[in-house]
């Protein structure tokens, strides 16, 4: 029996997940490590203020692919709630040597799975192996599958196997990495990736990643005396972003979580910390108006979008959408370069074959030159060669999305 009765399950939840410090692992895109790392640090110091000296995070190191942590599973799901730039957050299970199936049978076996995942739950298992005598991903997966499945079935187990979960319940994915005989397990605590952050209900073509989008804005040291322009809007992705950036309320807000149905979660804890931000971004609001954010576009469906998404909340009434062409822009006057320009202009799939990305992209650069003297800019270009025809004099911060090695010009336009 998985458990013999709730005060005695609790007690082994307590004891062995929610009272002791784990490892867990942020993932986030290239070029975005000392962003994360430094995020890590301030969820680190907010847990502390929110919970307890105890429940900050230790030993954050900078790895390939993102940020190992080690903290207790409450701050590991604030981490959840407050981080921009990750991706996803995984929590470290177990790590142990199997060069046979009888030995990875063994290990597996030795875990509790019933304190990690909720009962009945029916993980998706993904397995990435590299230069390990178990190579084949789906016959370790048909190993590991019916021992999980077999001790979060208390009775009744179906006769099939999917991820689907109990209804209402969130969708679980246990990670499996295997390098040189060494297996190490983790579950994805995010569900869905970071960077949907539950308010878009439209998408549009090939939209700026949530991660990208506040990593640039935190580069150009976003504040709420800044006013937003952006000005070849698309989904909203910086607005929206930096609606929420200007009013301190985290990331996650408006989204839900795989970790919520596990049994270790601390709904009580998670709540106080939700309703904290919530109460400390409404003071932000009512203390005195924020600067407006221009959005502008051409694709008046993609307004019509932003419209609809920007009535849902009141951190998102600052944005004004309006179908318009960027060249057309006259940007109101700014002082104490207190203005924030932000461009995604179209490249790749959004950018139709006949068109001149290089003349676009010194289109830009002028129009940037002559009507956005002293605002600080941050523009998406695809490659060197787009960033060098802008020829605006500033810095670049290398990214990397859908596939392309992408080069921000960061900088104060005409400095």
């Amino acid at each position: 029996m998985i458990m013999q009765n709730s005060s005695a399950f609790e007690k082994r939840i307590k004891r062995r997940i929610s009272g002791r410090p784990h490892v867990f692992f942020a993932v986030c895109p290239p070029g975005l490590g000392g962003i994360c790392e430094k995020e890590m640090a301030q969820v680190s110091q907010k847990a502390g203020e929110i919970f307890s000296d105890n429940d900050k995070i230790s030993d954050i190191k900078v790895l390939p692919g993102g940020i190992e942590f080690t903290t207790r599973l409450k701050t590991a799901c604030l981490a959840n709630l407050l981080m921009g730039s990750a991706t996803r957050i995984l929590m470290r299970i177990a790590s142990f040597k199997a060069d046979g199936f009888r030995r990875l049978e063994e290990q597996i076996k030795a875990i509790d799975w019933e304190l990690y995942l909720p009962e009945q739950a029916r993980p998706d298992i993904r397995v990435t192996t590299h230069k390990s005598r178990l190579y084949h991903s789906t016959a370790i997966i048909d190993r590991i599958r019916p021992i999980v499945h077999d001790r979060l079935f208390l009775k009744n187990p179906p006769r099939h196997y999917d991820v689907t979960g109990p209804a209402g319940t969130p969708p679980q994915t246990l990670m499996v990495r295997g390098e040189n005989d060494r297996f190490e397990l983790s579950l994805d605590m995010s569900g869905t990736p970071l960077y949907k952050r539950g308010i878009k209900e439209k998408i549009v073509k090939a939209p700026l990643r949530e991660t990208l989008a506040f990593s640039i804005l935190t580069r150009l040291n976003l504040s709420e005396n800044d006013m937003i322009a952006d000005p070849m809007c698309g989904a909203g992705t910086f607005s929206l972003e930096g609606a929420m950036m200007q009013c301190a309320l985290p990331p996650g807000t408006f989204r839900s979580f795989a970790f919520e149905a596990w049994p270790g979660f601390e709904e009580k804890s998670m709540a106080h910390a939700r309703n904290k931000f919530m109460a400390a971004a409404r003071a932000y609001m009512e203390a005195r108006p924020l600067p407006p954010i221009l959005a502008r576009d051409l694709d008046r469906t993609a307004i019509e979008h932003l419209k609809q998404t920007s009535t849902r909340h009141r951190v998102f009434q600052r944005i004004r959408p309006v179908c318009d062409d960027f060249f057309n822009m006259t940007p109101p006057p700014i002082t104490d370069n207190q203005g924030v320009l932000v461009l995604n202009p179209p490249y790749g799939i959004r950018l139709d074959k006949k068109d001149d990305i290089t003349a676009l992209y010194k289109e830009i650069g002028h129009k940037l030159s002559a009507d956005f003297k002293g605002w600080r800019a941050g523009v998406v270009c695809p490659g060197k060669k787009e960033f060098h025809t802008l020829n605006l004099g500033v810095s670049t911060m290398p990214l990397f999305h859908g596939g392309l090695d992408l080069y921000t010009a960061i900088g104060v336009i005409g400095s």
